[in-house]
């Protein structure tokens, strides 16, 4: 069964076209792809997000787990509420997949990845963890 964001009655009442993303009914476009580009280029646009998963990481030691687990360095990061993307790598330097990282508190990092690929991106994260 697709799931659906709390923005879903919102996105269908501004004649969003509707597709399945990773289990969930999310928009694909709101009729002229171009006109969507140009207005965003003139005004601003707005992407649905809550259909991601959120993994909060706690501890003395997240910082130095982060620095191991993904391609850029959380050291940029050092003012509450700032984030990067980046990509977890494996052990070989390859991209497992994309993320958002958010800086909370110097032991409190929040992880922002994709819908899709949830069960595959906790598994990594968790075995990753477990040196740490």
């Amino acid at each position: 069964m697709t799931q659906k964001t709390i923005l879903n009655d919102t996105h269908r009442a501004l004649g969003a076209k509707m597709v399945d993303f990773g289990g969930w009914d999310m928009p694909i476009h709101y009729g002229s792809q171009l006109d969507e580009h140009h207005q965003v280029r003139r005004d601003a646009g707005m992407f649905d997000v809550s259909h991601m998963t959120v993994v909060d990481l706690h501890g003395p030691r997240v910082r130095e787990f982060l620095r191991y687990l993904l391609a850029n360095s959380v050291d940029k990061l050092k003012v509450s509420g700032k984030a990067l993307y980046t990509c977890m790598l494996n052990p070989q330097g390859g991209v497992i997949d994309d993320l958002i990282v958010y800086f909370l508190r110097e032991d409190f990092f929040r992880l922002v990845v994709n819908a899709a690929t949830r069960e595959k991106d906790l598994q990594w994260i968790g075995e990753q963890a477990a040196a740490f």
